[in-house]
């Protein structure tokens, strides 16, 4: 493992995702909620790199997801939209490069991210109001994806979840 990433997990205490498979760890929920045990805003951080493997796996969520890049190389954001079309979006440090520093995905599009190839890492965060919890996350599976978007079939093929993988536990 590299220096740096070793130091970036040590330093911000990543955690591998369950189902997703990045690094993660959680900065912040309010403890204003709006609803029982919804609360109204969570951040977390993530960290892309390939040692060790960290990427986000084909997942939906019922509540819009800020994006924001953070530090090192670019990363990709592929997204599924609900009529069947799709776009890769480039969160990095170069916006004269057409990068991007935030991002919104809507709520209900299917959105995987990783690591640029040539790349040693990426760190991000994720802004999520309301806030994150186990059940407004859904992971996309190989046939359902490639059924709905042929064209997408090779990153499809890389990223989708395990078929018994698709629901967070509590």
């Amino acid at each position: 493992m590299h220096p740096t990433i070793q130091a970036l997990i040590q330093r911000h205490r990543l955690q591998a995702l369950p189902i997703e498979g990045t690094l993660f760890a959680e900065t912040y929920r309010t403890p204003l909620e709006v609803g029982p045990g919804r609360p109204a805003g969570t951040a977390m951080i993530g960290l892309y790199c390939d040692d060790p493997p960290s990427h986000s796996l084909f997942h939906r969520l019922t509540v819009d997801e800020v994006w924001h890049f953070y530090s090192g190389d670019p990363f990709r954001l592929i997204l599924l939209h609900p009529d069947g079309s799709s776009e890769d979006v480039i969160l990095g440090p170069d916006p004269l490069q057409g990068h991007h520093s935030q991002h919104v995905v809507p709520a209900g599009v299917w959105q995987a991210g990783h690591l640029r190839p040539g790349g040693l890492y990426s760190l991000y965060g994720c802004t999520l109001a309301p806030g994150f919890t186990p059940d407004i996350f859904e992971g996309g599976t190989r046939k359902a994806l490639i059924d709905a978007y042929p064209s997408r079939r090779a990153d499809i093929e890389r990223f989708a979840c395990p078929e018994d993988e698709t629901r967070m536990s509590g």
